[in-house]
């Protein structure tokens, strides 16, 4: 384990497999620090990619926050499939609990498809309420209901960054294959001899990789509470979830997948008026939609949708969400808009420092 201690107050180390742990050096803070932040990498990642996200984490809330980088999926591994690559985050997370009691809450901040491994792992790290209640001590009659938790701590923020929630197949979901029809279906025909199951995820095409009977997408299973994953009821269990979505120039994942939007719900964007945060061109927050208002959806009037990209918009629209929606346009930068949504590299902070001050500042403690 090698400690590293910065002279603005951040002290970090780094394990021998990679994972990254940073906290408060002043010991009042970081013995009162409770809150657990989780923050995943997306493909071919590391937990070096969160590095500054992390450090500007216990800069501004050196008393609340500690953070852990995962390491379980970095590299390679991160071509295993969305679901491997959860089973390994859910067993991190609880490693990490295990060595540090005096947590109690936890949150999750992802990158790209780190943000559906991180939907995975809720859906193991998941505990049901307790049977038992507790008396209230407090002599008012009144008893304390049980609350379901993620690994044992109160679920509070689950952040995704330019994550492919709708799968990356066909409808310009990946930009850099130019909308065009032909090279979508020939991707999704070639795309596992690169990402291998990981990019069989991505495009919807795993049905067929299970022993009969054959099951649905994972993406789409992922929409429920599916054998003894919870995936739906821990994602509902955070008080919030939120979306950062790059609105142009992200040609790995597109606006709609990463904002979980059908094509006629994008909305208009101009330039942003608030100089604190010059690259957030637009926020949305969407309340939850029942199935009485699905059926007054129409996506006739969209020929870009089809039955399981809807199915995925509206199974995941059952939870609300926060909507922001960046925009590095005038950037010199804006061709690795992907990568500097996240600041994934050091040189990138003169650009993407504000939509990392803005996610931390709306982080609820």
């Amino acid at each position: 384990m090698q400690n590293d201690v910065a002279a603005d107050g951040v002290c970090s180390s780094e394990s021998v497999n990679g994972s990254r742990d940073v906290w408060s050096c002043k010991g009042s803070f970081s013995s009162s620090a409770d809150h657990l932040v989780i923050m995943v990498h997306g493909i071919l990642g590391s937990s070096s990619n969160w590095k500054y996200g992390a450090e500007q984490f216990v800069k501004r809330l050196p008393d609340k926050v500690f953070i852990h980088c995962s390491e379980r999926n970095m590299a390679t591994l991160s071509l295993d499939g969305v679901d491997v690559m959860g089973e390994r985050l859910a067993d991190e997370v609880l490693d990490v609990i295990q060595e540090k009691p005096n947590l109690s809450k936890i949150s999750f901040v992802a990158h790209s498809v780190g943000g559906l491994v991180a939907r995975y792992a809720i859906g193991k790290l998941y505990r049901p309420p307790k049977e038992e209640v507790k008396d209230d001590i407090s002599g008012n009659g009144c008893k304390e209901e049980p609350r379901a938790t993620i690994g044992g701590l109160e679920a509070i923020n689950f952040i995704t960054v330019a994550t492919p929630h709708l799968g990356s197949r066909g409808n310009k979901q990946v930009p850099f294959l130019f909308g065009v029809t032909a090279f979508e279906k020939a991707a999704s025909y070639v795309i596992h001899w690169i990402f291998r199951r990981t990019g069989r995820h991505l495009f919807l095409t795993d049905d067929d990789e299970e022993k009969p009977p054959l099951q649905p997408p994972l993406l789409k299973r992922m929409l429920e509470d599916y054998e003894e994953c919870y995936f739906m009821s821990a994602l509902r269990l955070f008080k919030r979830r939120v979306l950062y979505a790059n609105v142009g120039y992200d040609h790995i994942v597109g606006w709609r997948t990463s904002s979980i939007r059908r094509e006629s719900e994008l909305p208009k964007w101009g330039e942003s008026l608030n100089e604190k945060y010059p690259h957030i061109v637009y926020e949305e927050h969407c309340k939850a939609c029942d199935s009485e208002q699905y059926e007054t959806i129409s996506t006739e009037d969209d020929g870009s949708s089809d039955k399981l990209e809807e199915e995925l918009v509206r199974g995941l629209s059952r939870v609300s969400w926060e909507k922001v929606d960046v925009s590095f346009h005038n950037s010199r930068l804006r061709f690795a808009a992907h990568s500097v949504i996240q600041v994934k590299d050091e040189f990138m902070h003169t650009e993407g420092a504000d939509v990392i001050q803005h996610l931390i500042d709306h982080f609820h403690t």
